[in-house]
């Protein structure tokens, strides 16, 4: 599965990513994205999103490891990736029939998206 993940640039951007070339995403708390958290797998495909004044996904990553000790707030450690090379932007991602019933366009406010191929292949092409 692959997944997005949404992040304010000024309190953790993909370059800050970039710069640290891993992390572990957490403080996430909306049951659902955590649920999301917690079905993530080393290996899947991320995208990273900048909300706020960009709304645009700027680049990707990976899943290197899980800690779901605590259920309540899972630990996804990630790597970079590559920055995307044309940022796909929310209204051109609300444009494509590919999101119609994507929950990032269903459910603006959470951070952690399910994406199919589909929708991941597109985000990153040029």
């Amino acid at each position: 599965m692959d997944y997005l993940l949404k992040t304010e640039p000024s309190v953790y951007s993909f370059a800050d990513l970039e710069r640290e070339k891993s992390t572990i995403w957490d403080g996430v708390t909306n049951p659902t994205a955590v649920k999301h958290l917690r079905a993530m797998k080393p290996g899947d495909h991320l995208v990273v999103y900048h909300t706020g004044d960009e709304k645009s996904a700027v680049g990707t990553a990976s899943v290197v490891a899980i800690d779901g000790s605590d259920t309540k707030s899972p630990e996804v450690k990630i790597k970079v990736g590559k920055e995307i090379r044309k940022p796909k932007t929310l209204a051109e991602i609300k444009a494509n029939k590919l999101f119609v019933e994507s929950p990032l366009v269903r459910q603006g406010r959470l951070s952690v998206v399910p994406l199919t191929a589909a929708q991941l292949a597109w985000i990153v092409s040029d």
